[in-house]
């Protein structure tokens, strides 16, 4: 009797490395998929909006003025576009600063001001982008009453348009930026929680 408790005891103590283990390799899976879904899924978000900005920016609107035969037409194709990535990039940087409060104790105080400020600039940037600057823009076009190929550099209209079309260059361009801290910050959390 005494043998089999002494076995019962040592198949039992044997166990405890083993449980010991099997939790210790849930913490690390836990840790890994950024301390459960929240943390992905505002991976995720991010990362699709920051793909589709990249996507824009070096493919769609250099390829639709390369490739269609007018202009307008390009214009029209890219103005539809932005603003889908515009309106995309806002909406996801609203959702990802309010869950960014759920997710506070998850980082330091500095990660977490960088990464809420880096937010904040990203919605920033698509509103001015989307509701100030492209808005301003439709509205010369149609001011113009032709094709901008045909207002004449000098034109008061033009110049106007050309110099809305900076800010517009410059607004996403802070949008992919900011976009880029705030991942870098979440995928790094994500990593150590």
């Amino acid at each position: 009797m005494e043998a089999k408790l002494s076995e019962h005891a040592s198949a039992v103590s044997g166990n405890i490395p083993r449980a010991r283990a099997g939790e210790e390799a849930t913490a690390r899976a836990t840790r890994t998929t950024g301390g459960g879904t929240l943390g992905g899924v505002r991976l995720l978000l991010l990362g699709m909006w920051l793909g589709a900005a990249v996507l824009f920016s070096f493919a769609v609107a250099p390829g639709a003025f390369a490739v269609l035969p007018a202009r307008e037409l390009a214009g029209a194709i890219v103005t539809r576009i932005i603003g889908v990535v515009n309106v995309g990039g806002f909406l996801v940087a609203l959702l990802l600063l309010a869950t960014a409060f759920a997710r506070r104790g998850a980082t330091g105080k500095r990660a977490w001001i960088l990464e809420a400020v880096a937010l904040a600039l990203l919605a920033l940037a698509t509103c001015a982008g989307h509701w100030l600057i492209a808005a301003r823009m439709a509205a010369l076009r149609v001011s113009m009453g032709r094709p901008i190929d045909e207002v004449a550099q000098s034109d008061p209209l033009r110049l106007a348009f050309n110099s809305l079309h900076g800010y517009s260059v410059a607004a996403m361009t802070t949008a992919m930026l900011a976009a880029l801290v705030a991942f870098i910050l979440i995928a790094r959390r994500n990593r150590n929680v």
